[in-house]
């Protein structure tokens, strides 16, 4: 009994032995493991670690490289806008150089020729025509006709115009409304009509031009329609470039007409009334600089002649101008004050000319422009010039007081330099005929 108890006992203790052998094995095994995967894990931590790195290289290069194309990008359309503005002042210069070339030209007989040719070559082509076919002839008299029945013909009354060179004043604002709405129909469909001018007789166009005009001024005194701003570019453009229209052959006829170019000049016409017109209608439409400086130097050469005045007063051209005499149109101000200056040369035409500006909007107009700091003293100096004039129109003392030119002017005598004698004397003079000042007799023989 107890023999087998103790072979249990060894057996027992030979089978401890192993497991623990065996035990001891899987724990060198697990430990090995446990080793290697630590080291497996610290080198995926060491290249995740090289990748962040990476990324973060990347993501900042990435960063750099927007801003180089947002500055890339930016210069970019500064230089854009760069070339836009070069190309603008380039096609300035070139019209400047065709304007002062047929200048040049047309005082020159021995170059007609030359201008026609000049004239043909720049001014756009339309599309080859006939014009019979041109339905819209219709229409424009039918308008016509509707417009002369309702305004003219069922009336036998005249109806006053106003004072001043305004517009006239209508009885009633329904009158006034439906006029508008007339012109706003009818000044699209004449517009059209100007690519069928050079098909006209010559002498026709100076009325058709003459009703466009009033027409334009006719909406003066209403709310421009948003949809007539293209076409009043267009006219403006139509009347300052002129129109050449290819006619086509007659095939019907057995001798077919030659395929020679129609001319139609508005703006650059040798016909003194004709140009007059269309210089006015440019400046009531057109908007761009170059255009604008090359009519207000058209104008100024037309009013150095009688003529010029006459028309000047006859188509009551003071509010077209002053619609100018602003400082926001800074480059074209010395132009403007030069028109009216022309006007206040010594003719028969000066004291219907200042009649003509004896009125709130042009005392106004200069109120605003008096106002402006640091007028330039050439400009300030033309202007003293004109309001000298109506300041011996004893009626128009009313209008410097109502708009405080007075006070203008006696602030601006207070601070001119006395140096500046031809300034000082004409606001003496000025001062002096509205009874603000005793008036220099030395500084009066200078003036006269």
């Amino acid at each position: 009994m107890l023999f087998r108890h103790e072979t249990s006992l060894s057996k027992m203790k030979g089978m401890e032995e192993e497991v623990l052998a065996k035990f001891q094995i899987i724990k060198e095994q697990h430990d090995a493991e446990v080793v290697h995967l630590t080291e497996a894990l610290k080198e995926k931590n060491r290249e995740c670690k090289r990748l962040r790195s990476s990324f973060d290289t990347l993501k900042e290069l990435n960063e750099y490289l927007k801003k180089q194309l947002n500055e890339v990008n930016d210069e970019n359309r500064k230089m854009e806008i760069q070339a836009k503005r070069v190309q603008a002042r380039l096609d300035n210069l070139q019209r400047k150089y065709e304007f002062m070339t047929i200048q040049r030209l047309k005082g020159n007989s021995h170059a007609a020729h030359e201008i026609k040719s000049l004239k043909q070559e720049k001014v756009p082509v339309s599309k080859t025509c006939k014009v019979p076919l041109n339905a819209q002839v219709y229409e424009l008299l039918t308008i016509f006709m509707d417009w002369i029945s309702d305004y003219y013909l069922s009336k036998l009354k005249s109806e006053g115009s106003g004072m001043g060179g305004e517009s006239p004043v209508l009885k009633f604002a329904s009158q006034r409304n439906d006029i508008q709405e007339k012109c706003v129909k009818l000044l699209p469909v004449m517009t059209e009509q100007l690519q069928w001018m050079p098909f006209v007789n010559s002498k026709l166009h100076e009325p058709f031009l003459k009703f466009i005009y009033w027409s334009l001024r006719q909406l003066e005194a209403g709310t421009l329609h948003s949809t007539m701003t293209s076409t009043l570019r267009r006219l403006g453009e139509d009347i300052f470039k002129g129109v050449v229209t290819k006619a086509i052959q007659d095939n019907s006829s057995e001798h077919s007409m030659e395929n020679k170019p129609k001319t139609a000049a508005f703006f650059r016409s040798s016909n003194l009334p004709l140009r007059f017109l269309s210089t006015l209608i440019v400046l009531k439409t057109v908007t761009q600089a170059d255009y604008l400086a090359q009519a207000f130097d058209s104008l100024c050469l037309d009013l150095k002649t009688d003529e010029g005045k006459v028309l000047f007063l006859e188509y009551q051209a003071v509010p077209v101008i002053l619609n100018h005499l602003r400082i926001s149109s800074k480059g074209l101000l010395s132009n403007v004050i030069d028109s009216l200056l022309q006007m206040t040369v010594e003719s028969k035409s000066l004291q219907p000319f200042l009649e003509a500006c004896s009125n709130n909007l042009f005392f106004r107009t200069c109120s605003v422009l008096l106002r402006t700091p640091k007028l330039d003293l050439q400009i300030l100096e033309k202007l003293s010039i004109i309001l000298q004039k109506l300041s011996k129109i004893k009626s128009n003392k009313k209008f410097f007081e109502l708009f405080t030119i007075h006070l203008m002017l006696q602030e601006i005598q207070r601070t001119t330099h006395p140096e500046h004698a031809f300034l000082c004397i004409n606001l003496n003079s000025t001062l002096f005929n509205l009874g603000l000042t005793k008036y220099n007799s030395l500084a009066s023989n200078g003036s006269h």
